[in-house]
């Protein structure tokens, strides 16, 4: 097999906050999708840590360090399927941040978790789970004052919005599932085509031979 390429190497680190919104939004992502139940307080609660999470990570990625910011792995579909022939003949080389490839994935994931964010406020009507902890405590007490007074305030526009919504959210959410299985598999060709790990870096901080 040819040499691997050398373009730069790789951060020696992953800086605290692209590991914390990465892993969190994985966890939270995951959960809402294989554990809690559509509209439970969990599931809005983790709806909202998401999309904390998301903002944090885009935010950084215009104020963080070099390798976190965007300037470091701009979109290039065509560069993207460039990393992945080089990739298929064992041709790879280290990139400063994500490599082409792991960029495109990266814009991609963020593009569905803010449509499922927003789908998820539009069909909770924008509650916080402060708001349905105390309408599920109010239903749990008799008190079915406060949702019926909320159906009773939706009109035809609204409830059809809502059931976009409804199908959207449940779509996208999928394509997230589908795109991790991706992310993983590409983690793991990758790291092996490199003989290098790629998950310790981003559990640990610090890239390990």
């Amino acid at each position: 097999m040819a040499a691997p390429l050398t373009l730069a190497a790789p951060p020696s680190l992953w800086d605290p906050v692209v590991r914390l919104t990465h892993w969190g939004i994985a966890v939270s992502v995951l959960a809402n999708a294989l554990v809690t139940e559509g509209g439970s307080l969990w599931h809005v609660l983790l709806g909202w840590l998401v999309l904390a999470l998301l903002m944090l990570r885009l935010v950084w990625g215009a104020l963080g360090p070099t390798e976190a910011r965007f300037s470091a792995f701009p979109p290039n579909p065509v560069a993207a399927l460039r990393h992945l022939g080089q990739l298929a003949s064992g041709r790879v080389r280290d990139y400063p941040s994500h490599n082409p490839a792991g960029a495109m994935m990266a814009y991609a994931f963020w593009a569905c978790l803010a449509l499922v964010t927003v789908t998820g406020l539009v069909m909770t009507g924008g509650a916080t789970p402060m708001q349905v902890a105390a309408d599920k405590a109010a239903v749990a007490s008799g008190d079915w004052s406060a949702l019926i007074r909320k159906g009773g305030d939706d009109n035809d526009e609204d409830s059809g919005l809502r059931h976009t919504a409804e199908e959207v959210h449940e779509v996208v959410a999928n394509l997230l599932l589908i795109l991790a299985a991706l992310h993983v598999a590409g983690v793991v060709v990758e790291g092996r085509a490199m003989r290098r790990n790629l998950v310790a870096p981003m559990l640990l901080g610090e890239r390990r031979k």
